[in-house]
């Protein structure tokens, strides 16, 4: 398939398509790319017009659109040759229980190995830091849920003072600003999983209900740490901010997130675009029927962007 995934978010834009070249226009002014090396569209603008002659030409060079809604996936146009991408859907539907267990190791090692030199960066001296670290390395079982423990005791002694956090969905305060982070975590993987052809419900280890879209969630988790680093920053410069209040600065604020720079092996590319490198090594992962392809992000420095 085509490289390059397209992302439309200018407030208010023009796209078309012009002697085969995708056009956006914007009050800024004009941009295009070769339509034909482009392998979808996600458009997160709010008021985004497009033009019919668009969608035909996407269509005769399998060229997906993934219209979203509060930055959401909430509308997949799929030329007729790409709505059954039958290797992929049999490569998922298919997937042997050993290399799903292999992939998930390799996606909970980055998680952790994040959550530990976020830990590092935000509290070099913590007491539980040692415990996280050593946790984070090893092998033990329930490595997920015991690494989550340490990471949210130093976390929350971080943030809003020693034993005074508890995380939960429900448990309000910082949670609140957490849970949001997150949601705009989900949104990013999911518009970069359909646009790369990868169906979300097939999952590698969250349990598949109505409605769910489980591989989005595994994959997202190595990438959690964006977000708890992004709220961070946001609670240490206000102690108000420890209320948890979603204010529309704060929207603003951490809807940014996607755009800041991380390294992903010998590049430093945004979050978005790291996110798109990982789900491309995961569908080569997929197809191979082995996890030697998939590379889960980690942080391999202690200098976090944003």
């Amino acid at each position: 398939m085509s490289y390059h995934i397209v992302n439309i978010d200018s407030p208010q834009c023009s796209i078309s398509c012009n002697k085969g070249q995708l056009i956006c226009k914007t009050e800024e002014g004009q941009s295009s790319v070769a339509l034909e090396d482009v392998a979808a569209i996600v458009i997160t603008s709010f008021s985004a017009s497009i033009h019919s002659k668009l969608l035909l030409e996407a269509a005769k060079l399998g060229v997906a659109l993934v219209v979203c809604d509060a930055f959401t996936p909430a509308s997949i146009l799929l030329p007729a040759n790409r709505s059954t991408d039958t290797l992929l859907t049999k490569s998922q539907v298919n997937l042997s229980t050993k290399v799903k267990s292999s992939l998930w190791a390799k996606t909970i090692n980055a998680k952790t190995q994040n959550q530990f030199l976020l830990a590092q960066y935000l509290a070099p001296e913590h007491p539980t830091l040692q415990l996280l670290k050593a946790t984070a390395n090893g092998k033990k079982e329930h490595k997920e849920s015991l690494c989550a423990r340490a990471f949210w005791h130093i976390y929350g002694d971080t943030m809003t003072g020693p034993n005074t956090f508890r995380r939960g969905r429900a448990e309000g305060g910082i949670n609140n600003l957490l849970n949001y982070g997150y949601a705009i975590l989900l949104s990013t993987v999911l518009q970069k999983c359909f646009a790369l052809g990868i169906d979300p419900t097939f999952g590698i280890f969250h349990a598949t209900r109505e409605r769910s879209t489980p591989l989005a969630y595994d994959l997202m988790e190595p990438f959690r740490p964006c977000v708890d680093w992004r709220v961070a920053q946001w609670v240490l410069k206000d102690p108000e901010h420890c209320k948890g209040e979603v204010t529309k600065e704060f929207r603003q604020w951490v809807t940014g997130f996607p755009t800041t720079k991380i390294d992903y092996f010998d590049l430093q590319l945004d979050i978005r675009s790291c996110i798109e490198g990982v789900i491309r090594s995961f569908r080569k992962a997929l197809i191979a029927q082995s996890s030697a392809t998939y590379k889960p992000w980690t942080q391999k420095n202690l200098k976090w962007g944003g």
